[in-house]
């Protein structure tokens, strides 16, 4: 068997397994769980929303900080924030609801809020078991996340490690590593004539050096890069649909109509079932915010906080800002922009809309891209790094670092088409544990919610 026939069989294969994996029982048990969730906490990420966006701006820390104990842990509540936000922000906010709408037509987008508000209630649950169940490393570093809480937490030790097997897979081969610095160098070189090699070498050189100073550097890097990324694309969609206010409303009404009708073909849009823009709205809006699939709640470990809860309501914010903001804002864009149903799918759909729409608009799609993958790089390193760690011990932390940096160079000079689909095998893999965890545990869950806000309720208030 020549080596062309043996890759066409093994991407069908990766097809085949991709399709069963993000099939209707994955996407039913991360919803599922979410609304369990939802019902568990009464809706504590719609009451507590408002109160965790005053956290995360610094306007309540202080109120705050009076209803816990000591404070343990490596990094910042922001910066452990902006760690899971680098990871999450990326390729999926522009590229992601691109081929969503652009397979489920703009009803997909509906679906996305929908999973967005009530991934809100999986990402808390997550972070607060991640902190609950955390231990302090051979290094004295936090080490904490879905393998640690499978495993301390329920005695389930094996599928605490194939977690952990996973998500190093995710992290050196899957989404976090190879087809983001693929991304980049295809960006660099089709808007800037960037060659391959020369993205290779400067980003193993950066991401070299800011994976040296562990999880301290890449909290202090994502601090500064996530915030600036996510103003400046949040500014220029604005631009696009400030200058397309009059298309707004309509947008917004073909939105909620097509979540619940068929979408009819037009222009290059081949038209899609009610199912097919569900399908493609659950699946993109959970991708895009991973929640659920428990690679978040590894960074929230690292945060110094005083309670489970605390660095739980800073998290829950990532959901909210993922999908709730930078999402629709993307879609809304596409839609008012009328480029949706053009043909084009993917980064270049979104290229496209915002090229149409400014001046100068598709290079800066193509840099937020190159942002949003870089930063993506530096907290998935993080996410395998500590993966890593549980499986070898800390011994094991330098060689995953030059295995991380040797795989980007080989991501930004290789096609590697097959790889997304093997990161959203091993994604789903993630998730399948996690999620297990999450409702095995809500009573742990629950319980240290209603503490929290018991002791943080006012003297003689009900």
């Amino acid at each position: 068997m020549d080596p062309s026939e043996l890759l066409a069989r093994a991407t069908a294969l990766l097809i085949t397994a991709n399709d069963i994996v993000w099939g209707w029982p994955t996407i039913v048990l991360l919803a599922g769980t979410g609304l369990w969730l939802t019902f568990t906490l009464r809706g504590l990420q719609f009451r507590q929303l408002i109160p965790a966006i005053r956290l995360v701006v610094g306007l309540d820390r202080e109120e705050d900080d009076s209803t816990a104990e000591a404070e343990d842990g490596d990094i910042s509540n922001f910066q452990a924030l902006m760690t899971a936000l680098s990871a999450t922000v990326g390729t999926g906010n522009i590229a992601g609801v691109a081929t969503a709408i652009s397979i489920g037509g703009p009803g997909a987008l509906f679906w996305m809020w929908v999973m967005g508000l009530i991934g809100m209630a999986t990402k808390f649950s997550e972070a607060l078991l991640a902190v609950e169940y955390r231990i302090t490393d051979e290094n004295g570093k936090m080490s904490g996340g879905p393998m640690y809480y499978l495993s301390r937490g329920l005695g389930w030790k094996s599928l605490g490690s194939f977690f952990a097997v996973c998500t190093v897979g995710a992290s050196l081969l899957g989404i976090g590593n190879l087809v983001q610095s693929n991304t980049i160098a295809h960006a660099l070189k089709t808007t800037f004539g960037v060659p391959e090699m020369w993205t290779a070498a400067l980003l193993m050189l950066t991401i070299g050096l800011v994976l040296l100073g562990g999880i301290e550097s890449i909290g202090r890097v994502a601090g500064l890069v996530v915030p600036t990324m996510i103003v400046v694309y949040v500014a220029t969609t604005l631009v696009v649909l400030i200058t397309h206010a009059a298309q707004l409303p309509a947008a917004i009404a073909l939105v909620f109509e097509e979540a619940f009708t068929p979408t009819g073909a037009s222009g290059g849009f081949a038209g899609a079932g009610v199912l097919m823009g569900l399908r493609m709205g659950v699946a993109r809006g959970l991708f895009s915010n991973e929640s659920g699939l428990g690679s978040a709640p590894i960074a929230a470990a690292a945060a110094r906080t005083k309670h489970p809860v605390h660095q739980a309501l800073f998290s829950m914010t990532q959901t909210f800002i993922d999908t709730v903001v930078i999402c629709s804002m993307t879609g809304l864009a596409l839609i008012v922009t009328d480029q949706w149903h053009s043909g084009r799918t993917g980064a270049d759909l979104t290229s496209e809309a915002f090229g149409v729409a400014i001046p100068g608009g598709r290079a800066i799609v193509s840099l937020s891209l190159v942002l949003f993958a870089w930063t993506t790089m530096l907290g998935w390193s993080y996410y395998g790094e500590k993966s890593m760690e549980y499986l070898a011990g800390v011994r094991a932390i330098p060689p995953f670092r030059i295995a991380f940096v040797l795989c980007v160079g080989i991501g930004a000079i290789v096609g590697l088409d097959a790889v997304w689909m093997l990161g959203d095998i091993l994604n789903a893999l993630m998730a399948f544990p996690n999620l297990l965890a999450l409702l095995a545990l809500s009573p742990v869950i629950v319980r240290l919610t209603r503490e929290y806000f018991e002791r943080s309720r006012p003297p003689g208030q009900d």
